[in-house]
């Protein structure tokens, strides 16, 4: 027997869940704008007595070279990883050949291959390429591992794109990438900035590549936030004012973009 749910009671769970999820968030954000001889478990909860953007400007401080680090990761390789995501997407859904269902099946194995079992030889193909300890080298491995999730989505979406416009295109004499640039492309934006989303979401938070490929020198900001734990006396105000910081370029990316992820999402899914 189905139990039907009141208004009321749906709201009362939607608030309480928010209310849930986003207590971590206000933890992080009152204890950042505390002076450290304020933070504590007996407080953690409280308001601040004044608001003190101190810690904010010594975490930024100090984090200043890994959130450029994380950009010059992270912008490339979202661009790279969503164009050949595409073009994949477009070969396997339009442009079928013996044996591309097989490749696309190997190609989405790669989806579920971890991180930790291929350490020891990517690091030592980077080496080989004098690609390690270097940014270079953490866009090559984060556009190659995120090729099967791209394909995956941009195969998905191009499904719905009506075979007769491709076939309208070759009549009037567009070749392969004509066809790409000047059709697929303007018809897959909102393709794109699901991917980009994504792509930008887990680049940025990903840290077990980051901390083995990369120098301190080059390493994205995930990394860094770790240092800013004291040897002996933890800051916990800096380190939440960090973890803002480090949180703030996603959060901007889902505050503008957010509303056509769902959508971009949903397309392909349902046909006719």
């Amino acid at each position: 027997m189905a139990i039907r749910l009141t208004p009321v009671f749906k709201y009362a769970l939607a608030i309480f869940m928010s209310l849930l999820f986003l207590s971590p968030i206000y933890v992080i954000v009152v204890t950042s704008l505390k002076p450290l001889d304020e933070v504590s478990l007996a407080t953690m909860w409280a308001f601040p007595t004044a608001i003190d953007f101190s810690s904010y400007a010594e975490a930024f401080s100090a984090l200043a070279p890994n959130l450029a680090n994380s950009l010059y990761l992270v912008i490339p390789a979202t661009i790279l990883s969503a164009l050949l995501g595409a073009m994949n997407g477009y070969v396997l859904s339009k442009w079928k050949f013996k044996g591309s269902e097989i490749l696309f099946t190997v190609l989405l194995f790669g989806m579920f291959i971890p991180y930790q079992s291929i350490l020891i030889p990517l690091i030592q193909f980077l080496r080989t390429i004098e690609l390690y300890n270097s940014i270079p080298g953490l866009i090559l491995t984060h556009v190659v591992y995120g090729l099967p999730i791209t394909t995956l989505m941009f195969r998905n979406f191009y499904a719905n794109i009506p075979d007769t416009m491709i076939e309208a295109a070759k009549i009037d004499g567009a070749g392969f990438l004509q066809i790409f640039r000047r059709v697929i492309i303007p018809l897959s934006i909102t393709g794109f900035v699901v991917v980009a989303i994504w792509q930008f979401t887990n680049i940025w938070n990903e840290f077990l590549f980051a901390v083995t490929i990369t120098n301190a020198d080059s390493q994205p900001v995930m990394v860094a936030l770790q240092n800013l734990s004291g040897s002996q006396i933890v800051q916990w105000n800096v380190q939440m004012a960090g973890a803002m910081l480090a949180a703030l370029p996603t959060l901007i990316v889902y505050i503008v973009l957010g509303r056509y992820f769902v959508r971009g999402l949903l397309a392909g899914s349902v046909k006719g």
